[in-house]
């Protein structure tokens, strides 16, 4: 079976992400005065061919951690988007 996996990997509470600054101070400098909190996140779509969805997540959690997702700065969430039984 296919499954649609979607992976949000972003940086943990407490670590610095330059990209975010930059975007928040440029938004102030554009009249964005009501931005409170912003962040970057990197999203993953990946179809994965598995005998079940519980295998297409594990699978999924394991290339997270050997090397899309970096776990001593930054958190992942595998999402199952639709698993398709064709």
């Amino acid at each position: 079976m296919k499954v649609e996996i979607e992976i949000t990997i972003k940086l943990k509470k407490g670590i610095l992400n330059p990209e975010a600054g930059t975007i928040s101070r440029s938004l102030l400098l554009l009249g964005y005065r009501n931005i409170e909190y912003l962040n970057t996140a990197k999203i993953f779509y990946i179809t994965i061919n598995s005998q079940s969805e519980d295998d297409a997540v594990k699978t999924a959690d394991e290339m997270c951690r050997r090397i899309l997702a970096n776990p001593v700065i930054e958190d992942y969430h595998i999402n199952v988007i639709k698993p398709d039984t064709g």
